[in-house]
């Protein structure tokens, strides 16, 4: 059973071991941000979307984060080289800052993340006026 507080993100069934990760929108610090999980060894790992270089979102194209060999995420923009199970910067101007974690469990079949400290969810939108 999924953990109280958890917000889904999509069916497990989604993420492909080594495949194209899924993207969310958040909030980081107040600002709209985007993060992101993908499925690595097995385990989901979820990190915001922005290069710890600089901030800019690390997919080249919607939800590909990794290498042409699927062993790193690589930063489009900057090259830099990330672990996928830490997040830490293996290479490139990252120097000690890594990526941000994103805690995310898997249960019934489907991925939660779980808003905590600088991440936190959007707010609601309202729905525009339904019109007769």
């Amino acid at each position: 059973m999924a953990e109280a507080g958890g917000l889904r993100v999509c069916a497990s069934s989604e993420l492909v071991e080594r495949g194209k990760g899924v993207v969310w929108d958040l909030l980081y610090c107040g600002r709209e941000e985007r993060a992101f999980a993908l499925r690595f060894d097995g385990e989901v790992v979820a990190y915001l979307n922005r290069c710890a270089h600089v901030p800019t979102e690390l997919d080249w194209q919607e939800g590909e984060f990794l290498d042409a060999d699927r062993r790193f995420i690589l930063c489009a923009v900057h090259g830099a080289v990330y672990s996928p199970k830490t997040g830490a910067c293996l290479m490139g101007r990252c120097g000690r800052a890594g990526l941000i974690p994103v805690r995310v469990t898997e249960a019934e079949g489907e991925v939660h993340w779980y808003p905590a400290g600088a991440l936190q969810a959007l707010p609601p939108t309202s729905a525009p006026p339904h019109e007769p």
